[in-house]
């Protein structure tokens, strides 16, 4: 892979499936790229500054991983849903020595990363420091279930197949294998994408209350009004979570989030059945115009 000489990097095609995995370079930064699966973005990746998460989603989340502990300590992350790793060097970048394993599903995705977006490359605020990062190509709740208890102090779970998020990765059951990972005061923060009128995420949220004692919805504010469909992040754990600088730093982002917890996330939830493997969900299909691509 060059630079951004030469265009668009070639696409590769697993046999058997219609979508194509591939890199498309951003013209603004020389050696930044984003990840699609068919037409969905799925992970952008500036190799230059492990430090600039470029989706609003994904700064959210590296503000919670900000949070989730001293600054600059090692933390151990699971990553469920490895996609370019974007998060992975994060970490690796802002608290080095972390010990972390992401997990995807989707080999042709793994394969692609691993040839044109190595791990190890020289970066001007990390010294080209990444870490322990280990790789492992299987499914996110298999995995998850097999993890000896107390494993992990983050597990951040931003899971598609496509554009969605498969049934078996959305219920209770599963924000309870999170739990059971988690060493008592670790933090589960999930992605959903979903749209007017919210209904996915007030049950899956429902479903994470029934198993975390604390939780927060961060998202647009046009988003959590039913007004579009966008990427809402919801976070939890067994112990209170860091509200007060959390709701700084989201309202200080480019794009300033909005971020529900207390009563005001009684009032969202309200109504809401958790989302169970006896009543599997799968996420909404975005909007096609969501992802359209001029």
């Amino acid at each position: 892979m060059s630079d951004r000489q030469g265009g668009r990097p070639p696409a590769i095609r697993r046999p058997g499936r219609s979508d194509v995995v591939e890199l498309l370079a951003d013209p603004d930064r020389p050696r930044a790229w984003t990840l699609l699966v068919g037409s969905t973005p799925q992970s952008y990746v500036d190799l230059d500054d492990p430090l600039y998460l470029d989706f609003e989603y994904m700064r959210r989340l590296g503000h919670l991983l900000d949070l989730a502990g001293p600054a600059g300590e090692p933390l151990r992350v699971l990553h469920l849903g490895g996609g370019a790793l974007s998060l992975a060097r994060y970490v690796a970048a802002t608290r080095p020595g972390s010990s972390q394993l992401a997990v995807d599903a989707d080999a042709d995705v793994i394969s692609l990363v691993r040839e044109r977006l190595p791990l190890r490359q020289p970066s001007r605020r990390s010294g080209g420091r990444t870490g322990r990062i280990r790789i492992r190509i299987a499914d996110a709740r298999e995995v998850l279930e097999g993890l000896p208890a107390g494993s992990f102090d983050v597990v951040i779970a931003d899971i598609f197949a496509g554009a969605r998020t498969p049934a078996h990765l959305t219920s209770a059951e599963f924000a309870a294998a999170a739990r059971r990972a988690l060493t008592p005061s670790g933090m589960f923060a999930v992605n959903i994408g979903d749209g007017p009128p919210l209904a996915h995420t007030r049950s899956r949220t429902a479903a994470v209350r029934a198993v975390f004692g604390f939780a927060c919805l961060i998202a647009d504010a046009a988003v959590l009004r039913g007004r579009r469909y966008g990427n809402l992040v919801l976070a939890a754990s067994g112990q209170d979570l860091a509200i007060d600088a959390l709701a700084r730093r989201v309202a200080a982002d480019p794009f300033p989030g909005r971020l529900l917890d207390g009563d005001d996330l009684d009032r969202f939830v309200a109504g809401a059945r958790p989302i169970t493997d006896q009543q599997p969900q799968l996420s909404p299909v975005p909007p096609p115009e969501v992802f359209a691509r001029s």
